[in-house]
């Protein structure tokens, strides 16, 4: 194919493993990734989720950088919210100064408010499906996520606008930060070889602040793939040529699982509606199940229908199946990269997923 395939990773915690095992595993992936022709490995953030590890990304970039030789790697996102512009540009200018020209450094915007729903029915647009949006005001508004923010700002904190964050950012990257006719630096961090790039969920501010700035984009497919189009027109209709990019460039994610059967790889997904259930009502990811452990868990047309755009969305099958998705998306949104995230129990079947699609889309 005559794009680039990159890979996301949550570090995901199967279910009798802990966050050390899940951790490792994501190192030996990464390396099977560099081998197979991946460009870049991200790594989420992710917090209050038993099933995942990646709560730290710029420490696990780290891990993952020495661990292999030329592969970027890089976050799918910073969550800029809970953090200031200086702590951020500090931890990924200390990895890049170790490995300089080989770090990304992803922002999402986080903390606010969902965007209301208007959509109620599926679409098919030139064979990619569009579902119906999945409403997450319930999520956001509610108790449980209160006391995930009050742990995750300093009491009576507030972000500042992400424009503002993302601005504050490239300006310690490039050494002309000043507050109260004082020059800022950043050590380490000014001068770094960073890329830098915005990723959004729909076509509000962090797709108007990419293309304003002529950042490169990453849209969300496999996460809130109801929105993927709007992203991608969002940012193409507001991108502005840049220092950084001459044109719009965007990646585009997708949750993916191949084996060399269908049969088989419906059975290693099998444990995923499970998983994405847990995330919808608010718990938090759970410890990833065997395939046996999901068939014995309770399941009802309730649950069918909380996760359904994420089941219906995720590309499952043999490689050949899986890259004809993959270039329905590509073609449909015009990304310029793909972006692939794989979840299962055994880390083993992760990487043979990874390495079959690689062989079939190079």
């Amino acid at each position: 194919m005559s794009v680039p395939l990159s890979i996301l990773d949550l570090a995901p915690i199967s279910s009798g493993s802990d966050a050390g095992a899940a951790l490792r595993a994501s190192v030996a992936v990464a390396r099977r990734a560099e081998t197979a022709g991946y460009s870049r490995y991200w790594v989420a953030e992710h917090h209050f989720a038993a099933g995942v590890a990646s709560a730290a990304p710029a420490v696990l970039i780290a891990l993952i950088a020495a661990a292999t030789d030329r592969i970027r790697v890089g976050s799918g996102a910073v969550q800029v919210g809970y953090q200031t512009p200086l702590s951020v540009v500090e931890r990924f200018g200390l990895v890049d100064a170790v490995y300089p020209g080989r770090v990304d450094l992803g922002l999402g915007r986080s903390g606010g408010k969902p965007t209301p729903v208007t959509e109620t029915a599926d679409r098919v647009v030139d064979g990619l499906l569009i579902p119906a949006p999945f409403d997450f005001s319930t999520l956001a508004g509610g108790p449980r996520f209160a006391a995930y923010g009050a742990l995750l700002r300093q009491p009576g904190a507030t972000p500042a606008p992400f424009a503002e964050i993302v601005d504050d950012i490239q300006a310690l990257i490039a050494g002309t930060l000043t507050r109260d006719g004082f020059d800022l630096h950043a050590t380490p961090g000014e001068g770094a070889k960073t890329e830098l790039w915005i990723l959004g969920s729909s076509g509000g501010e962090s797709a108007r602040v990419a293309g304003e700035r002529g950042l490169p984009f990453a849209a969300n497919y496999h996460v809130a793939p109801s929105n993927v189009l709007e992203a991608v027109e969002s940012y193409r209709a507001a991108f502005r040529p840049s220092a950084v990019l001459d044109r719009p460039y965007v990646l585009v994610s997708a949750d993916v699982l191949a084996a060399p059967t269908e049969a088989q790889a419906h059975h290693l997904a099998s444990p995923y509606r499970h998983w994405v259930r847990s995330i919808r009502t608010g718990t938090g990811a759970i410890p990833y199940p065997t395939p046996a452990e999901a068939a014995g868990l309770p399941w009802s047309d309730e649950d069918q229908a909380l996760v359904r755009d994420r089941l219906d969305t995720r590309f499952v099958g043999t490689p050949a199946q899986v890259v004809a998705q993959l270039e329905t998306l590509r073609r449909v949104t015009a990304a310029d990269e793909l972006l692939v995230t794989t979840i299962t129990h055994d880390p083993a079947d992760r990487i043979r997923s990874f390495e079959l699609l690689a062989d079939a889309w190079f």
